[in-house]
C-alpha cells in the first residue's frame, strides 16, 4: 500500500507542476502594477521602482518563474506586498477554518445524500422520489451564496440561533460549533443534492445487474441484497464523481466565507485580488492545488475499502 500511495504522490506531482505554472503566469498579466497598488496612484516614479526592484518584479520573467519554484520548495510562500507579513503566517491561521467548513461540508453531504438517494431508488416514482428528485434539483441550481444568506435571514434574523459573523475559537468546542453550523450546511445542502442524484442513479442501474436478480432467485432477503450486493458496488461510482464536486464544493467555500465573514483562504485570496497582492494570492493558490491533489489522492484510496477487488499495486 506504500508503493501505491508513493507513486500515486508521484502521479500528482506533474499536474501540480503544471498548475503551479498556470497561477505564475496568470498572476503576472493581470492588468495593473503590483507596486503601484501597494503604494497608490500618487506614488512617485522612483518610490514604485524601489518597490518593485525589491520585490523582484524588474528580473526576466523566467528567473521570477525560477524563484518562486525555490522559495516553495523550502516551504516558503513569501512576504505580503501589502502588508508586509509572512504569507505562510497568515495562511496557517486560516487554513485550519478551510479546511473544517470544507471537512464537515463533505461528511455532511455523504451523510444525507447517501440514505435520501437510496429511499429515492428503491420507491421509484413515489413522492418521496418526486421530493428527493426536486430537493437536488434546486440544490444544484441555487448558488452557495444565495442559499447561505437564505439561511442567515432564517436561523440568524428571523430566528437568532446561530451567529452570521466569525468563525469562533478552537479553544471553545460549543461556540465554535455555532459559528460553524450555517456555513456548513450551506456547503452540506449543495453536496446532499449532488450525492443524492448520483445515489438513485447508481442505485437504479445495479439493481439490473445480474448477480442481483440472482440473489432475489436465491431467496436472499431484500435488506441483504440492499446493502451487500447493490449498494457496495454502486458506492464505486458514487465515490467517484463525489470525489470530482467535491473540488467544486471548496470553490464555493470561498463565496460561503465571504457571505458569513468566516476568516479562510477564501477570504484571504479575495482580499489579495482586491489589493493586488499578488504573493498572497499566488500562495493560497498553490494551498488550494495541493488540498485538491491530496482529495482526489484521498478518493483513490478510498477505493480499496469499498471494493476488495481494487488492490494496491
Amino acid at each position: 500500500m506504500f508503493n501505491y500511495i508513493a507513486r500515486r504522490i508521484l502521479q500528482s506531482i506533474p499536474i501540480l507542476f503544471i498548475v503551479l505554472t498556470l497561477v505564475f503566469v496568470i498572476v503576472r498579466v493581470l492588468p495593473g502594477d503590483p507596486a503601484v497598488a501597494a503604494l497608490g496612484d500618487y506614488a512617485s516614479k522612483e518610490a514604485v521602482d524601489a518597490l518593485r526592484a525589491k520585490m523582484g518584479l524588474n528580473a526576466p520573467l523566467w528567473l521570477q518563474y525560477l524563484r518562486f519554484l525555490g522559495d516553495l520548495c523550502r516551504g516558503d510562500l513569501g512576504v505580503s506586498a501589502i502588508s508586509g507579513y509572512p504569507v505562510g503566517v497568515q495562511v496557517a491561521r486560516v487554513l485550519p477554518h478551510t479546511l473544517e467548513l470544507t471537512f464537515c461540508g463533505i461528511c455532511l453531504g455523504y451523510l444525507l445524500g447517501i440514505p435520501l438517494g437510496v429511499l429515492a431508488a428503491i420507491r421509484r416514482n413515489s413522492f418521496l422520489d418526486y421530493f428527493n428528485r426536486v430537493f437536488s434539483l434546486l440544490g444544484l441550481s441555487v448558488p452557495a451564496f444565495y442559499l447561505g444568506i437564505l439561511l442567515i435571514l432564517l436561523f440568524s434574523i428571523r430566528f437568532p440561533l446561530f451567529p452570521v459573523v466569525g468563525a469562533g475559537d478552537f479553544s471553545d468546542p460549543m461556540e465554535n460549533l455555532r459559528h460553524l453550523f450555517l456555513p456548513a450546511v450551506t456547503l452540506g445542502l449543495l453536496m446532499t443534492a449532488y450525492i443524492t442524484r448520483m445515489t438513485r442513479s447508481a442505485i437504479l442501474d445495479t439493481v439490473r445487474e445480474d448477480y442481483v436478480r440472482t440473489a432475489h432467485a436465491k431467496g436472499v432477503s431484500e435488506r441483504v441484497v440492499l446493502f451487500k450486493h447493490v449498494l457496495r458496488n454502486a458506492l464505486i461510482p458514487i465515490v467517484a464523481l463525489g470525489g470530482l464536486y467535491a473540488v467544486v464544493l471548496i470553490g464555493s467555500s470561498v463565496m460561503v466565507e465571504i457571505v458569513f465573514s468566516r476568516p479562510g483562504l477564501g477570504k484571504l485570496m479575495v482580499g489579495a485580488i482586491k489589493q493586488r497582492d499578488y504573493v498572497t494570492f499566488q500562495s493560497v493558490m498553490v494551498v488550494y492545488a495541493v488540498i485538491v491533489v491530496l482529495l482526489n489522492l484521498a478518493t483513490d484510496l478510498f477505493y480499496g475499502v469499498i471494493d476488495p477487488r481494487i488492490k494496491y499495486r
